[in-house]
């Protein structure tokens, strides 16, 4: 492989067609056009997200239709090798995180009010499509392009690999337990969130809810993970795989954060039974497209429960999430695999079958491309 002839190029391993989807090969292709308010990072290292999988899986398994050849990857870090005209949150040389929003207009009503993630005219950093037309491509990569306001400083006592996984799942799980975890309970009570699912979100939502004041309970099938839940910092266990396991526990949580990719055998009553009144079940693992709760109003109408979802989180709560980690010494557990064709193919099929605990982080990107950026 030669060295990347950047600026004109960057260099990746894409997903050539969904069959293969943990197959990337190396291809270089054209960056987006260069804009005034853009940045482009060398990369140093990227995680591999779910995200990544139920992208390159396509209709077989996945989140739909995607547009090939896809370089997927976004919990990236590197350094700003160029800058355009009007960027002035970043400078030359800055060691820097994007995840997994590479763009938004910042004028929107939802912009100006910190949720930036929903923005209708976003862009995703892989596989979103830009007003010109162009199709994003994302970290496994020698570069990427995005707009300097979704890149984020990363403290300097972070590690970057640890870094990279809290770009896309430290920022998933963080902003709904920032924005639903109540405050200021009664006669000094903690908050009690329940974790659904201790896995590459979950064991990252345990520890920030400890950072943040709140007892982190994870519910999993079995009581394989007890162990490493205590040891990450929960407050209880609760195996739900046995009979009847929800009745100790009703009413007696603030918050449900689901984790959990799959909703296969989750019973959706039993867990809105041990919420609170007006108690949130709020998922972050999303399933593939073809799998649905089956709810009905009668669900909710014992507590006046809700169900919703998550995307993302803001700039300023991914500041926020970095700054709290370096405080607290939050870190994913990670597993790293040098960026190739087999390593990816590596990291693709066993996080597919559930071989990590719990994130990978591809590495030595520097010996997959050269060093061309910014020399």
């Amino acid at each position: 492989m030669s060295k990347v002839n950047y600026p004109e190029e960057f260099a990746g391993f894409a997903v050539i067609k969904t069959e293969e989807w943990n197959k990337p090969k190396y291809t270089t292709f054209k960056p987006k056009h260069f804009g005034d308010n853009d940045l482009d990072i060398e990369i140093e290292c990227c995680g591999l997200c779910g995200s990544d999988i139920m992208t390159a899986k396509g209709n077989e398994h996945g989140w739909g239709t995607i547009t090939c050849p896809q370089v997927v990857g976004h919990e990236i870090i590197g350094k700003v090798v160029k800058i355009g005209s009007k960027v002035t949150l970043h400078k030359l040389g800055d060691r820097v995180g994007l995840g997994a929003q590479a763009f938004a207009c910042l004028d929107c009503n939802r912009c100006k009010h910190g949720n930036e993630q929903y923005c209708s005219h976003g862009v995703t950093t892989y596989d979103g499509v830009y007003p010109d037309g162009y199709i994003s491509q994302g970290g496994y990569a020698s570069h990427v392009r995005a707009h300097e306001y979704m890149c984020f400083p990363i403290p300097e006592k972070l590690n970057s690999i640890h870094a990279a996984s809290l770009c896309c799942a430290g920022l998933t799980v963080f902003s709904p337990l920032k924005r639903f975890i109540p405050k200021n309970l009664p006669n000094g009570e903690k908050p009690k969130v329940a974790i659904v699912g201790l896995g590459g979100l979950g064991h990252l939502a345990v520890q920030f809810c400890k950072a943040m004041g709140a007892d982190a309970y994870v519910f999993s099938r079995t009581n394989s993970k007890m162990a490493q839940s205590f040891e990450l910092g929960a407050t209880g266990f609760i195996a739900t795989g046995e009979e009847a396991w929800e009745k100790p526990y009703f009413d007696q949580f603030d918050l449900i954060l689901n984790c959990a990719i799959g909703l296969s055998g989750l019973n959706i009553d039993a867990f809105l039974s041990i919420l609170k009144v007006e108690g949130r079940f709020c998922s972050v693992g999303l399933p593939a497209v073809d799998e649905k709760y089956n709810v009905s109003p009668f669900t909710f109408f014992g507590n006046g429960s809700c169900l919703c979802s998550s995307a993302l989180g803001s700039r300023e709560e991914a500041i926020e999430l970095f700054e709290l980690a370096a405080e607290h010494n939050i870190a994913p557990w990670v597993e790293t695999i040098p960026i190739s064709e087999a390593g990816c193919e590596e990291g693709l099929t066993r996080a597919w079958n559930g071989d990590v605990r719990y994130r990978f982080v591809f590495t030595e990107f520097d010996k997959a491309f050269g060093t061309a950026g910014g020399k």
